[in-house]
């Protein structure tokens, strides 16, 4: 038996990306939620969405971004994102909390083809830990960026790992995914 076997969806292999398998979903990187984020400085959350989605371009790799209620207090997306990844597809959403169970979201992921996801969000227990935990019961490979996503507090965050982790979701940082995107 694999060492990798307790792993969702690998089937026993290494649990490492594939950038010509992955799709970057980058959720509700939103100017009004990162006012609530207190597990690290805004600017550094800012920086590594930043990253992944121009990590992302210069993979050529398909990235999907979506927002909660933009119109409201959740805000905008941070600019930053669709500048680093001009190619990005942005799903709108009807109010649903969990990106996943928007059907315009799941589908915008089905097209790609791809059954490797880098999923960030902000609220990490929320915008990333539901849609990670929801794809990987729909048989995909999720790698959630955990620096990449903010939450309320450390403690907040420290508990969301451990839940996603028991789904099989497998966490890094910023800097890991693009040393693998990258292959070095």
């Amino acid at each position: 038996m694999s060492a990798f076997a307790n792993i969702a969806n690998f089937n026993g292999q290494r649990p490492v990306i594939d950038p010509d398998d992955a799709v970057m979903l980058l959720i509700d990187h939103q100017s009004g939620l990162f006012q609530t984020v207190a597990d690290m400085p805004m600017t550094t959350l800012r920086a590594h969405a930043a990253a992944l989605a121009r990590m992302a371009t210069l993979s050529k790799m398909p990235v999907i971004t979506t927002a909660s209620v933009p119109q409201g207090p959740n805000g905008p997306l941070i600019p930053e994102i669709h500048q680093n990844a001009p190619h990005a597809q942005y799903v709108a959403r009807r109010g649903e909390i969990n990106a996943w169970d928007n059907p315009d979201f799941v589908a915008a992921v089905k097209a790609t083809g791809r059954k490797t996801l880098i999923i960030a969000g902000t609220i990490t227990s929320v915008c990333m830990a539901f849609p990670s935990i929801s794809a990987v019961a729909d048989g995909y490979k999720v790698f959630a960026v955990i620096d990449a996503s903010g939450t309320y507090s450390k403690m907040a965050q420290e508990i969301t790992l451990a839940r996603v982790v028991q789904a099989g979701v497998v966490p890094m940082d910023t800097a890991a995914v693009a040393s693998e995107v990258q292959k070095t």
